[in-house]
């Protein structure tokens, strides 16, 4: 059964405070435990609070201390599970207390009966709360599971942008509707796909994680589709063909400093970002103690805090840029940043700059008024070419992807080098750029072709040839329910297919199979000769 009370508080009398007395009669309780005392004195202290208003309230029997009850009526109660609560009824009127805790009362009777779902109305009381107070819970889920700063801080914009647009209040306010407005408007303004795209990736996140965690029903942005950005890609970027490469390296090497970098530097960076993929924080995040340049092959290693992935990285080097880079740190400490790197802004502006030195050197190098003229309308060495598109400090790393593409590596080789999450990325990246076999595949086609029951056979079904047919045919293995038998009437040494074995490959295959195998726990087997030498 709930009960209401006040509890009484003392505090220290206040300073300048007038202490006053006051006589009344005993009460019968007070008769009782004293019948001799038929007058009661209380004293009381008066004084003016901080806002100006006068105060007055009992001291207690020592007379040292005032006694102040608070104005609302505090409800105890015992909850479904038997744990005893407390509740401040926020009213100052007995009357209206008791009816809050006679409500109370007959709550958890229907919840110990079933009649009250504990979940709905936990989830009824969160939707009570403010919008900004379920946010700042996400960001602190975020920060918890070692999201960076930049990403944090770019999600809870995103979500802010759409809670604002939409007039969000309270999470109940979240639909479906009011999203694929904002979104609407987005490209109604010009924006591109990717950028919706990362809006509503930032919002379908934030309202899973509230469905998740018990805070809504159901996901309200489940039936959101984000536009794709294949369909409206407006920064395009372009790999540095490997002449490019050269003139870059050549003219930056010797060039001046630029962002407290000097050229032999900058092209150091540039060279490690070429042959490892890294990208820009990945590359600032280097210490002398992370490269392992005497190892056989070198490389270098990030920690998970420092890759996009979260996870520990491991990117091989050449011995030649190994050797290079061993001069460069030799008067470093252990702790000390590889590469004194500037802003990523910056970074870009530093890496544009030194391709419009190498173009103009390249330029400069033309024989004669004609070889000049040609190589002026050509994209060589341009920051943007007649396609649209451009090349920035993060080029470097799709060069990296673009090179190992082009000198006939495994897909899945390019994928754990590039440390990307799935093989279609890879493929969806840089699949145009490996060696194609379809003409190959094409000429093979043919002896599928044939009329009758050959072509059939090819697939693998069975059926009898007459005898012409098969002296026309030749010897040929039929791969259906008697396998073993061959349409000479012979018989094959095993019960199956064969399989093709490494050693039928050329050499140069061998070792490409080979450089592909992965080792336990996902490192792969460094492959020598995966690009030819940078330097």
């Amino acid at each position: 059964m709930a009960s209401i009370y006040r509890r009484t508080r003392s505090y220290p009398i206040p300073s300048g405070a007038e202490i006053i007395e006051r006589r009344r009669k005993a009460r019968s309780d007070e008769l009782q435990a004293d019948p001799t005392r038929a007058t009661v004195v209380e004293r009381f202290a008066k004084w003016t609070d901080r806002k100006g208003q006068a105060r007055k309230a009992p001291l207690n029997a020592a007379g040292d201390r005032v006694l102040i009850e608070p104005g609302n009526y505090l409800i105890a109660y015992w909850d479904a599970g038997g744990k005893r609560m407390e509740l401040n009824s926020g009213t100052p009127d007995r009357d209206a207390a008791e009816q809050i805790a006679g409500k109370l009362d007959t709550e958890v009777a229907l919840r110990k009966r079933g009649i009250i779902d504990p979940t709905q109305e936990r989830i009824a009381a969160e939707g009570r709360r403010s919008l900004q107070e379920h946010v700042a819970d996400f960001r602190a889920m975020m920060e918890a599971a070692g999201r960076t700063a930049g990403h944090i801080t770019k999600t809870v914009g995103f979500i802010s942008s759409v809670t604002t647009a939409a007039g969000i209040k309270t999470v109940s306010d979240l639909t479906a509707d009011a999203v694929n407005t904002y979104a609407a408007d987005l490209q109604a303004q010009g924006k591109s796909a990717r950028t919706v795209q990362a809006v509503l990736t930032a919002a379908k996140t934030f309202t899973r994680w509230l469905t998740l965690h018990g805070k809504l029903a159901a996901d309200p942005l489940a039936s959101v589709a984000k536009p794709s950005p294949k369909t409206d890609r407006r920064h395009e970027r372009r790999m540095l063909l490997p002449e490019e490469w050269e003139w870059l390296r050549t003219t930056t090497e010797a060039g001046p400093h630029r962002y407290n970098m000097p050229g032999r530097e900058r092209m150091l960076v540039y060279a490690v970002a070429i042959q490892t993929g890294l990208r820009f924080g990945e590359l600032a995040s280097l210490t002398r103690g992370r490269l392992f340049l005497g190892s056989s092959p070198p490389y270098v290693t990030c920690k998970a805090g420092n890759t996009k992935n979260r996870q520990d990285a491991r990117q091989y080097l050449q011995h030649d840029l190994a050797e290079l880079l061993q001069a460069h740190i030799a008067t470093k400490a252990p702790g000390v940043a590889v590469f004194t790197m500037p802003c990523v802004t910056n970074a870009a502006r530093m890496f544009r700059a030194d391709l419009q030195d190498a173009r103009r050197a390249w330029l400069d190098a033309a024989g004669g008024s004609e070889e000049r003229l040609r190589r002026e309308q050509s994209d060589f060495l341009a920051d943007r070419n007649h396609e649209g598109e451009v090349a920035d400090f993060h080029s470097l790393r799709h060069t990296c992807g673009a090179w190992l593409a082009m000198a006939d590596n495994h897909p899945k080789t390019v994928q754990a080098i590039m440390r990307h999450s799935t093989i279609t990325l890879t493929m969806d990246t840089y699949g145009h750029l490996f060696p194609g076999q379809e003409a190959d595949a094409v000429a093979k086609m043919p002896g599928m072709f044939g009329s009758g029951p050959e072509a059939l056979q090819a697939t693998g079904t069975d059926f009898s040839l007459p005898a012409n047919r098969q002296q026309q045919t030749g010897e040929i293995i039929q791969y259906g329910a008697h396998a073993s038998e061959r349409a000479d009437g012979g018989s094959t040494d095993d019960a199956g297919p064969k399989v093709l074995s490494l050693c039928s490959l050329g050499e140069e295959r061998q070792h490409l199979a080979k450089g592909c195998e992965s080792r336990p726990g996902g490192s792969r087997t460094p492959d020598q000769g995966i690009m030819s030498p940078l330097l």
